[in-house]
C-alpha cells in the first residue's frame, strides 16, 4: 500500500478540527495517509490508469447533452402549446364581444318593435275615437 500525501494533508486537517489538538491531527494523518482514497484503496483513478473510465465518462457527456436535446424539445414544445392557447384565447375573446354586439343590437331591435307596436295601437285607436 502506498503513502497518499493528499490524504495524509487532508487527515490531518481533520483530526486537528475535530479534536482540536496536535495529536488527534498527527492520527489524523497517519490515518489518511495510509487509506485510500476510493472504496478500492485505489485513490483517484485516471483515465490513463482505467481505459473504461474515459470510454465512461464520454458516454456520460453523450448523456448529458441528448438530456439537453430533450429538455430543449420540451421547452419548444411547451411554448408552442402556450402560443397555441393565447390565440384560442384572443378568438374566444372576440367571439365574445361579438356576441355581445349581437345582443345589445337585438336588445334595441325589440325596443324598437315594442316602441313600433306602441304606435301602431296609438294610431288604431286615434283611427277608432
Amino acid at each position: 500500500m502506498a503513502f497518499n500525501i493528499g490524504g495524509a494533508i487532508l487527515g490531518g486537517l481533520t483530526g486537528l478540527l475535530g479534536t482540536g489538538n496536535p495529536v488527534g491531527a498527527v492520527a489524523g494523518a497517519v490515518q489518511g495517509g495510509l487509506s485510500g482514497g476510493g472504496p478500492s484503496g485505489a485513490g483517484n483513478i485516471q483515465p490513463n490508469q482505467d481505459p473504461t473510465l474515459a470510454a465512461m465518462q464520454d458516454a456520460d457527456k453523450a448523456y448529458e447533452w441528448a438530456q439537453l436535446g430533450l429538455n430543449l424539445e420540451n421547452m419548444r414544445h411547451n411554448l408552442d402549446l402556450q402560443w397555441q392557447s393565447t390565440m384560442f384565447n384572443e378568438v374566444e375573446d372576440e367571439k365574445t364581444e361579438q356576441m355581445r354586439e349581437m345582443n345589445v343590437l337585438r336588445d334595441v331591435a325589440m325596443k324598437q318593435r315594442e316602441a313600433d307596436i306602441g304606435i301602431v295601437k296609438e294610431f288604431i285607436r286615434t283611427i277608432k275615437d
